[in-house]
C-alpha cells in the first residue's frame, strides 16, 4: 500500500503510477534527502517529540542506506513515486515503525524543498569554481597580449583600433558579474524551509533554526505558506545561468569568426576541434557552435520554469515536480560548457600579427583625426565632416589615410600640422585613450589589477 494510502480503497492505475513518478530524476537528490533527514530526526530526538534512541536509530539506519545507494545495492522502485517515499520506504523496512515516525513535523511540500535548496547551493558552488578559473584564464590572455593589435567592431564592421587584451577584458567584466548574479542568488536561496510542513506549519514545538544550523542556511523562510509554494530562487538561477550562456555564446561567435579564413585571427588547438567526414582539409570549431547551440537549450529551462508558475495558486501544485529536470538540465550543461570552454580559450593559437595587418584598412584612425581637429579648435560636427570627406576621397582614389601627405591633409583642413603624421599611427590612436576604461595599456593594466584583486578575493 502506498504510503499515504489510508484514505484510499483502490490502488492507483499502473499507468498513473508511472505517469506521477519523479523518482526517475528525482533520485538525484538522494543524498541532500538523506542529510536533510538526519537533521530532522536530530531536531525531532532534540526536541522530545520522539525519543532520543528512536532518533539515532534512524539517522544510523539512513546513513547505512545512504552507503548502500551508493554503492550501488539500492534499486528504486515507481511505485513509491519519488526519491522521498523511496528512502523512507526503505528506511521503515529496515527498522519497522521507527522509521514511520521520521515523517512527523514535516511534509513532501518541505522536504523536497529543502532537498533542491540544498542541491543549487552547492551546484552554485561548482559553478562558481568553474567561473573563477575562466576569468583566471582571461586575465592571463590578457596580460599575454597587451601589445596585441586588433581591430574594434561595430556592427562587425572595423571601427576603431583596440588590443586583445582590452577586448578580454571586456568578457572579463561579463562573467565577473555572472559570478556576482550567482552569489546574490545564493544568498536568497540560503534560507531553510523545513519545518513549514505541508503550508501552515506544525502544532509540534519544533527547532528549525536548529535544522538551519546542521544544514548550512543562514536563517529560515519567514512564512510557511511561501516556504513550500516559492521556486523564486530556481527562476532566478535559471535566469543567472541563461546569462551565464549568453555570454559563453556570444564569446563563442567571435572565436568561430576569427578562426574562419576570412578572419584568420586564431586557431583552435586540435584537442579542441573537428573534421570533416567528407572535407579531408577542414578543421571545424564545433565546440564552439555547440557551445552556443546549447545556450538555447538553457533559455528553454528558464522560460519552462516561468511557465510552470505563472499560474499556480498557493501552495503546492504537483505542476512544481517539473522543476527539477529543468535545474538538473541546466546544471548538467553549463559546467562542461564552463570547463570545456576555459580549456579551449587557454589552447587556442593567436595569430597576432593577422590581427595587426587587419587594422591597416578600414579607416580605423578616422575618429582620432577628428578629435584631432577638434583640440586644434574645431567643433566635433565639423571635424566629422571633414574627415568623412578625407575617406571618402581615399576611397576613390585607393588610398588610406596614412598615404596622404601633409599638403593632401592641409587641402582639406588648414587646422592640420606635421604632428598628424604621428597621430595617424595606429599604435598612437590605441595609446591616445586617457579616459578610464579605454584601450590604452596603462588603462588596460589597471583593469588587469583590479580583476587580479577581484579574483584573489574570491
Amino acid at each position: 500500500m502506498k504510503l499515504w494510502g489510508g484514505r484510499f480503497s483502490k490502488t492507483t492505475a499502473k499507468l498513473v503510477d508511472e505517469f506521477n513518478a519523479s523518482i526517475y530524476f528525482d533520485k538525484k537528490l538522494y543524498k541532500h534527502d538523506i542529510i536533510g533527514s538526519i537533521a530532522h530526526a536530530k531536531m525531532l530526538g532534540n526536541c522530545n517529540i520522539i525519543s532520543k534512541d528512536e532518533s539515532l536509530k534512524i539517522i544510523d539506519s539512513l546513513k547505512e542506506i545512504l552507503d548502500d545507494i551508493e554503492s550501488g545495492n539500492i534499486e528504486f522502485k515507481i511505485e513509491y513515486e519519488d526519491i522521498h517515499m523511496n528512502i523512507e520506504k526503505l528506511l521503515t523496512d529496515k527498522i519497522g515503525d521507527i522509521g514511520k515516525k521520521l515523517h512527523t513535523a514535516r511534509s513532501r511540500n518541505d522536504q523536497v524543498a529543502v532537498d533542491i535548496r540544498l542541491y543549487l547551493k552547492e551546484e552554485i558552488l561548482n559553478i562558481c569554481g568553474l567561473l573563477k578559473n575562466l576569468l583566471i584564464t582571461l586575465l592571463k590572455i590578457s596580460k599575454d597580449n597587451l601589445d596585441t593589435i586588433m581591430p574594434g567592431y561595430t556592427h562587425l564592421q572595423r571601427a576603431q583600433p583596440i588590443t586583445l587584451a582590452y577586448h578580454m577584458m571586456a568578457y572579463f567584466q561579463m562573467f565577473k558579474r555572472d559570478y556576482q548574479r550567482l552569489n546574490d542568488c545564493f544568498d536568497r536561496m540560503d534560507y531553510l524551509p523545513l519545518g513549514a510542513g505541508a503550508l501552515a506549519g506544525t502544532t509540534y514545538n519544533t527547532d528549525r533554526n536548529f535544522i538551519a544550523k546542521e544544514l548550512g542556511f543562514k536563517n529560515l523562510c519567514d512564512n510557511s505558506l511561501d516556504a513550500v509554494s516559492d521556486r523564486d530562487f530556481i527562476i532566478e538561477f535559471l535566469s543567472a545561468a541563461s546569462i551565464i550562456m549568453m555570454h559563453l555564446s556570444r564569446f563563442c561567435e567571435e572565436l568561430i569568426i576569427w578562426s574562419s579564413s576570412e578572419f584568420d585571427f586564431i586557431e583552435m588547438d586540435d584537442s579542441f576541434s573537428t573534421g570533416s567526414s567528407i572535407m579531408p582539409q577542414k578543421k571545424n570549431p564545433d565546440v564552439a557552435e555547440l557551445i552556443r547551440g546549447k545556450t538555447g537549450r538553457i533559455y528553454g529551462d528558464l522560460f519552462n520554469i516561468l511557465t510552470i508558475m505563472k499560474s499556480l495558486p498557493l501552495a503546492y501544485n504537483k505542476d512544481m515536480q517539473e522543476d527539477k529536470p529543468l535545474i538538473f538540465d541546466a546544471v548538467e550543461n553549463i559546467k562542461p560548457c564552463l570547463e570545456i570552454f576555459n580549456n579551449m580559450i587557454d589552447t587556442m593559437i593567436i595569430k597576432k600579427s593577422n590581427m595587426k595587418k587587419a587594422t591597416n584598412s578600414g579607416f580605423m584612425n578616422a575618429t582620432d583625426i577628428a578629435d584631432y581637429l577638434v583640440k586644434k579648435g574645431l567643433p566635433f560636427r565639423s571635424a566629422h565632416e571633414i574627415v568623412g570627406k578625407m575617406v571618402l576621397y581615399c576611397l576613390e582614389n585607393n588610398k588610406s589615410i596614412e598615404d596622404l601627405t601633409l599638403e593632401q591633409f592641409k587641402n582639406f583642413s588648414s587646422f592640420f600640422e606635421d604632428d598628424i603624421s604621428k597621430q595617424v599611427k595606429i599604435k598612437t590612436c590605441i595609446e591616445s585613450k586617457v579616459s578610464l576604461g579605454s584601450t590604452s595599456t596603462n588603462n588596460v593594466k589597471l583593469m588587469i589589477e583590479k580583476g587580479k584583486n577581484f579574483v584573489e578575493a574570491l
